[in-house]
């Protein structure tokens, strides 16, 4: 993936698209044998991820694994213990807070506030990141217009996520669902190039996780994701970082990273793994516009749960693909 810059200089017909896209592979969001601890425990134990540039990489892993972890080691909101994460070759606490907004937005799984705000109020605090200062109407409110172009950002966002006919509406009168919406909106008004999500599809209802997934995964950002439903990642991401015990067990596209023995090892499920042809009866709704993404994408049938052992399947020792450590995708 990283030319060097000698092979670079030789191919001068190459040189300014392809050095271009090298020096955002080899910099970007990256995170370097990173680690953390909580409770005398460790969450995150040695992890290297470097995302495409572009890319929408699901993390896969049982409860416990890491992953919320390891996404807030890349927002910059925890600090690893040991490793760095670094953006465009910079330690994340080189930035200032304002900056790192204006490149990394996050989702997390929870959002609330005690405030009175509308849907419109939490889209805007995505353009926080972008102000001189807070603006205030002559009620100093929150609720106050910033520039045109923040309000067409806040537009943009309400209209993506078809929250637009809501933009009025209090947040304390949305379901859960629908405050997930909101906050992936808020995300989207902060016009970042990295998209951290933590488990963003949780109490949605089906059309609407598809829904979601489908955005983020058009979205031309990089996108990092926590997600446990391995059906939806498998359609929507294109690689896949599997994380046990804090540990990267398997990287890599989904059609080579869920397996049933990998389904086995971490999650300690029987299952059977299948293939979607380009066009045939297998992929959803058939021949047509969502045929490319479930191409040759596995698809996962649960049989049951295996008979725990000594060598349990949240144990290191069974990971599927060793060193255990490194994800760089």
């Amino acid at each position: 993936m990283n030319a060097s810059r000698d092979t670079r200089e030789r191919r001068p017909a190459r040189s300014a698209e392809h050095t271009e896209h090298t020096e955002h592979t080899e910099q970007g969001l990256r995170a370097d044998r990173v680690s953390r601890a909580a409770g005398g425990r460790i969450v995150v134990d040695g992890v290297s991820i470097a995302p495409p540039p572009g890319a929408t990489v699901g993390l896969l892993g049982p409860n416990g694994s890491g992953k919320s972890t390891l996404l807030r080691l890349l927002s910059g909101v925890l600090a690893p213990a040991s490793g760095v994460v670094t953006l465009d070759g910079r330690p994340l606490p080189a930035y200032g807070r304002r900056p790192l907004a204006r490149r990394i937005a996050v989702v997390e799984q929870q959002a609330d506030t005690q405030v009175e705000l509308t849907v419109r109020d939490v889209v805007r605090l995505g353009r926080v990141p972008h102000r001189r200062a807070w603006p205030l109407g002559a009620g100093g409110g929150l609720g106050a217009s910033g520039t045109s172009s923040e309000d067409e950002a806040v537009r943009t966002a309400l209209a993506r996520t078809g929250l637009a006919d809501r933009a009025d509406q209090s947040w304390h009168t949305l379901s859960g669902g629908e405050r997930q919406r909101v906050q992936i909106a808020r995300a989207l008004a902060q016009e970042p190039r990295e998209l951290l999500l933590d488990e963003p599809t949780n109490h949605l209802d089906i059309q609407h996780q598809l829904d979601l997934l489908t955005l983020v995964a058009e979205l031309p950002v990089t996108c990092v994701i926590a997600l446990h439903d391995l059906n939806l990642a498998a359609m929507y991401c294109d690689q896949l970082v599997v994380l046990n015990q804090g540990r990267v067990v398997a990287a890599g596209p989904p059609e080579d990273v869920i397996t049933e023995r990998l389904i086995a090892e971490v999650y300690g499920v029987r299952a059977a793994v299948t293939r979607h042809a380009p066009d045939g009866p297998d992929t959803p709704g058939g021949p047509g516009d969502d045929a490319p993404r479930t191409a040759n994408r596995p698809y996962v049938r649960f049989l049951g749960t295996l008979p725990s052992s000594p060598s349990s399947p949240s144990s290191p020792s069974t990971s599927p693909t060793p060193p255990a450590s490194s994800a760089t995708t």
